[in-house]
């Protein structure tokens, strides 16, 4: 009885904390455990009273990863050492308190292991899922990567198909532009190099438009100059008026005339006006026909400054650097000479990337020329191309671009 009523003294020096433990060790893992642990049930509480500090504080950190044998307090091992009855009922009410304790201890416990088990399965759920469509992404980026790659070799094919087409149909061009040039050398004209003593100067001759429209020019002018001189035949033998009829003396003298001659016949009133108009009707004619002349003449001059104009861009064009199609800034694709101007080149090109057709103005400094000249050139070449960018109107051609191919260029 001692014994026990030092236990309980001992039990009741601890700490709450270490107190609650103990009771909820003792009276919990006996109701989980049930009837067959009730040999582990029946130890002494002796035990119990040996306990040290430090054996609770181990059994304390140990107690989630192994649960200890539940002590309990049978009523019958207390009345064989014969306790007092007060002493018991208060052992009675301190078991019957600890079991209600521990049950809903345990019921809490149960209560928050499946909440938690539940969330854990919640949470394992949601990161499989996350799992699942980080794959099939990662599976929709690697296929729309491939894809990506196909189109850019795709786009590539097209761009080198596009490229060989245009440069084609640009040669094509150059040989039509030439054989025109050709035929027009015989039409209109060309340029022959003459020499005027140790000089050699460039001299145009005229093709056979021009010649055959001089001819015509000349066929005018010399049926014009035949008319002329008819019609002042024609005034000789213009008949006198009524009131100049000529005596009867000079009949005979009319008849002697007329016998010795065709020219010095003279005419009737009536054929006097038939011939005069005759002359009259083919001067008109001839009028008519130099205006024609003369229209055509204007025509042809104005294609033979175009002829001389294409002549020159192809004479330009054989001589640039830029004649066999480069790609500038891997972007612009140079087709044909548009024209030439001071130490500029204009080009007709191609935009690669927009798909459109460009002009590409190229200025070209002198090798040979000083540095602060080419710096002064530079300096206007950017202020012009800055204003240029700028402007926005639809007579005017707009500026996108602009770049750099070398130190002199």
């Amino acid at each position: 009885m001692c014994n026990i009523s030092s236990m309980m003294e001992e039990l009741h020096s601890l700490d709450p904390r270490r107190q609650e433990l103990l009771e909820a060790r003792f009276t919990g893992v006996g109701v989980a455990k049930g009837s067959g642990h009730n040999e582990s049930s029946n130890q002494s509480l002796c035990s119990v009273g040996s306990l040290s500090d430090k054996e609770l504080e181990v059994s304390t950190h140990l107690k989630l990863k192994r649960p200890l044998p539940l002590l309990q307090f049978p009523q019958a091992s207390f009345y064989t050492h014969s306790a007092p009855s007060h002493t018991g009922n208060a052992l009675q009410k301190t078991h019957s308190q600890s079991r209600t304790f521990s049950e809903l201890t345990m019921e809490k416990l149960a209560a928050l292991e499946s909440s938690k088990s539940s969330d854990l399965e919640k949470k394992e759920g949601r990161i499989d899922d996350l799992l699942r469509v980080n794959c099939d992404l990662r599976r929709q980026i690697d296929e729309q990567q491939k894809m990506l790659e196909r189109c850019k070799e795709r786009l590539n094919k097209c761009v080198t198909m596009s490229k060989n087409l245009l440069i084609e149909k640009s040669k094509q061009e150059k040989i039509a532009c030439r054989e025109k040039s050709m035929q027009d050398r015989l039409r209109l004209g060309h340029f022959t190099t003459v020499r005027h003593g140790a000089s050699f100067t460039e001299q145009w001759t005229d093709g056979y438009a021009f010649q055959n429209l001089v001819k015509q020019q000349e066929r005018v002018n010399g049926q014009r100059e035949d008319i002329e001189r008819q019609r002042k035949l024609l005034m000789k033998k213009k008949p006198p008026n009524a009131s100049q009829t000529p005596p009867p003396n000079l009949e005979p003298n009319k008849r002697k005339s007329k016998s010795n001659g065709a020219e010095n016949e003279m005419l009737s009133l009536a054929e006097y006006h038939e011939q005069e108009e005759i002359f009259k009707l083919r001067l008109g004619h001839l009028k008519k026909e130099e205006a024609e002349i003369q229209v055509e003449l204007e025509r042809l001059e104005r294609v033979r400054n175009l002829h001389i104009r294409e002549l020159k861009r192809i004479h330009n064009e054989d001589n640039s650097q830029f004649k066999d199609h480069p790609t500038l800034n891997d972007r612009y694709l140079l087709l044909h000479l548009l024209g030439r101007g001071g130490f500029s080149e204009v080009y007709k090109a191609f935009d690669l990337t927009e798909q459109r057709y460009v002009a590409v103005k190229i200025h070209q400094l002198n090798k040979n020329w000083r540095d602060e000249k080419k710096e002064n050139y530079h300096k206007h070449a950017c202020r012009e191309y800055r204003i240029h960018k700028e402007l926005d109107h639809p007579r005017i051609v707009k500026l996108y671009d602009y770049f750099s191919l070398d130190t002199d260029s």
